[in-house]
Protein backbone atom coordinates (compact mmCIF):
# COMPACT_ATOMS: atom_id res chain seq x y z
CA UNK A 1 0.00 0.00 0.00
CA UNK A 2 1.42 3.31 -1.19
CA UNK A 3 2.15 5.97 2.04
CA UNK A 4 0.43 8.94 1.98
CA UNK A 5 2.37 12.38 1.59
CA UNK A 6 3.15 14.23 4.65
CA UNK A 7 2.00 17.30 5.70
CA UNK A 8 4.68 20.49 6.03
CA UNK A 9 4.19 21.76 9.12
CA UNK A 10 4.64 25.40 9.25
CA UNK A 11 7.78 26.03 11.25
CA UNK A 12 7.96 28.01 14.42
CA UNK A 13 9.30 31.10 14.92
CA UNK A 14 10.05 32.82 18.14
CA UNK A 15 6.62 32.20 21.01
CA UNK A 16 4.55 35.23 20.29
CA UNK A 17 3.22 37.04 23.37
CA UNK A 18 0.10 38.38 23.56
CA UNK A 19 0.26 42.35 23.73
CA UNK A 20 0.29 43.03 27.42
CA UNK A 21 -0.30 46.58 28.36
CA UNK A 22 2.13 47.58 31.20
CA UNK A 23 -0.03 48.87 34.30
CA UNK A 24 0.51 51.78 35.34
CA UNK A 25 0.36 52.26 39.34
CA UNK A 26 -2.89 53.42 41.00
CA UNK A 27 -3.28 57.13 41.74
CA UNK A 28 -1.99 57.95 45.24
CA UNK A 29 -5.65 58.62 46.83
CA UNK A 30 -6.83 55.12 45.51
CA UNK A 31 -5.41 52.99 48.55
CA UNK A 32 -6.41 54.68 51.30
CA UNK A 33 -10.05 55.77 49.88
CA UNK A 34 -10.20 52.31 49.10
CA UNK A 35 -9.75 50.96 53.23
CA UNK A 36 -11.53 53.77 54.44
CA UNK A 37 -14.48 52.82 52.84
CA UNK A 38 -14.13 49.75 53.87
CA UNK A 39 -13.71 50.66 57.44
CA UNK A 40 -16.09 53.10 57.20
CA UNK A 41 -18.81 50.21 56.18
CA UNK A 42 -17.84 47.98 59.15
CA UNK A 43 -18.23 51.23 61.49
CA UNK A 44 -21.68 51.86 60.33
CA UNK A 45 -23.19 48.55 60.48
CA UNK A 46 -21.11 48.37 64.80
CA UNK A 47 -22.34 51.47 65.25
CA UNK A 48 -25.97 50.31 64.32
CA UNK A 49 -25.74 47.00 66.23
CA UNK A 50 -24.37 49.03 69.13
CA UNK A 51 -26.78 51.55 69.58
CA UNK A 52 -29.91 49.45 68.99
CA UNK A 53 -31.01 50.90 65.71
CA UNK A 54 -30.53 54.38 67.60
CA UNK A 55 -27.88 55.63 65.38
CA UNK A 56 -26.60 56.11 62.60
CA UNK A 57 -30.19 56.98 60.50
CA UNK A 58 -33.05 55.85 63.19
CA UNK A 59 -35.93 56.37 60.62
CA UNK A 60 -34.80 53.94 58.52
CA UNK A 61 -34.07 51.13 61.11
CA UNK A 62 -32.81 47.78 59.21
CA UNK A 63 -32.11 49.83 55.65
CA UNK A 64 -28.45 50.72 58.12
CA UNK A 65 -27.29 47.12 57.45
CA UNK A 66 -27.75 47.64 53.67
CA UNK A 67 -26.17 51.21 53.88
CA UNK A 68 -23.16 49.83 55.85
CA UNK A 69 -22.65 47.01 53.28
CA UNK A 70 -22.82 48.96 50.59
CA UNK A 71 -20.30 51.43 51.63
CA UNK A 72 -17.59 48.27 52.45
CA UNK A 73 -18.99 46.61 49.02
CA UNK A 74 -17.72 49.21 47.45
CA UNK A 75 -14.09 49.56 49.01
CA UNK A 76 -13.97 45.54 48.45
CA UNK A 77 -14.85 46.39 44.84
CA UNK A 78 -11.78 48.85 44.50
CA UNK A 79 -9.64 45.76 45.61
CA UNK A 80 -9.97 44.35 42.17
CA UNK A 81 -8.92 47.36 40.43
CA UNK A 82 -5.86 47.63 42.80
CA UNK A 83 -1.79 46.98 42.00
CA UNK A 84 1.21 48.19 42.93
Amino acid sequence: MPESKSRRRPTKGPAQTPSSKTQKPNAPWFLPVMVTLMLLGLFWIIVYYISDGAYPIPNIKNWNIGIGFAIALSGFMMTTRWHS
